[in-house]
């Protein structure tokens, strides 16, 4: 089969002839119809704490249709299945795997990670971690499941209450579909901090309430400012969804006293912030990572009923043959939201 390949950092991605996978006993094995490319993509590519090995297939934001099934996979499952899959091959007997906490699982693969990628014309995938779609839905839209189940997980997590004032800093994919799921749960102000103008107007389209273009030179007091100009008030939540250092030390200095910070974005770095100030203001700090079976049955749940849409953040498919350039293209982006590689 064709596949993407990560070869070395420093070189795009390599299109190549490999072998097609065959699935262990509770496998399925999926020809892909569309898989998206994420974040951890592009960190996976470069030197750093999450460096893919060199022979690698990364993608896991993939979908498509079932074409061979495993002796004992879990599952009424039949070639032909419009399905989407949680990226993790999982041991299944922990307690962990038992309420669908797969990503917690000791004894897990990763797709595009220790596990071959989507970013082919077919992947295996986990029997218990895959999930059926209905017909209603289009094979490109549920390629958002994924981002959208990690959105939701982080507002989950941070036990948002409706009501509440809401900051995200960052309206790339994960920061989008956090706006997206506040403003669904009932947030009463969702602010969305960007510096690109075109994400801004994209995140006015996925539920923020309103939009700030901070200053970086002037600072969180800046940045604080303009959210209590727009609100009233300071947010109750603060969600930080880029991963840079030195951001959850601004959160920190943008909080109210007993205030909700949640880290969401991958930063890789090393980073400091001052204890002391969070310590005067009683804050709280929830980290939110991945997501559970619930996470991704909710997000395709609320997609297939027509109670969210995520299609404005789908700005460029390419073909499997187009992915390497766009790919590195990635690494300065313009327009760029989420791009989707159309392989079935």
């Amino acid at each position: 089969m064709k596949a993407a390949v990560f070869e070395e950092v420093g070189k795009p991605l390599s299109i190549q002839e490999i072998a097609d996978p065959t699935p262990e006993r509770n496998e399925l094995v999926m020809k892909v119809g569309y898989c998206g490319v994420c974040g951890t993509d592009l960190h996976a590519t470069r030197e750093g704490l999450t460096t893919a090995c060199c022979g690698q297939v990364l993608g896991h934001e993939y979908v498509g249709e079932i074409v061979e099934v495993g002796p004992d996979a879990i599952g009424d499952w039949q070639v032909g299945d419009r399905v989407c899959s949680l990226p993790f091959i999982c041991c299944g007997t922990c307690p962990a795997c038992a309420t669908g906490r797969f990503y917690e699982c000791q004894n897990k693969k990763v797709s595009g990670i220790d596990a071959q990628g989507g970013f082919a014309e077919y992947v295996p995938a986990g029997a218990q971690e895959t999930l059926k779609l209905p017909d209603s839905l289009d094979l490109e839209t549920a390629t958002l499941i994924e981002p959208l189940a990690v959105g939701i997980h982080a507002v989950r997590v941070s036990k948002l209450q409706a009501g509440s004032r809401v900051l995200v800093i960052g309206a790339g994919p994960i920061g989008l579909t956090v706006a997206l799921w506040a403003r669904f749960f009932g947030a009463r102000d969702v602010v969305v901090s960007e510096m690109a103008s075109s994400r801004m107007e994209l995140a006015k389209q996925m539920g923020a309430t309103a939009v700030i273009q901070p200053d970086p030179a002037a600072g969180a007091e800046a940045l604080a400012a303009q959210y209590a100009d727009l609100t009233g008030g300071a947010p109750d939540v603060i969600f930080e969804c880029v991963g840079a250092p030195g951001l959850i030390q601004q959160c920190i200095e943008i909080a109210p006293h007993g205030g909700l910070i949640v880290p969401v974005g991958v930063c890789e770095q090393p980073d400091g912030f001052m204890p002391l100030l969070g310590l005067f203001k009683e804050l709280r700090i929830q980290f939110a990572v991945a997501y559970t079976r619930d996470d991704f049955e909710t997000s395709l749940a609320m997609l297939a009923e027509g109670r969210i849409d995520v299609r404005p953040m789908i700005t460029d498919v390419v073909s499997l043959d187009e992915l390497p350039d766009a790919f590195e293209a990635l690494r300065t982006p313009k327009d760029q939201c989420k791009v989707l590689t159309k392989i079935g």
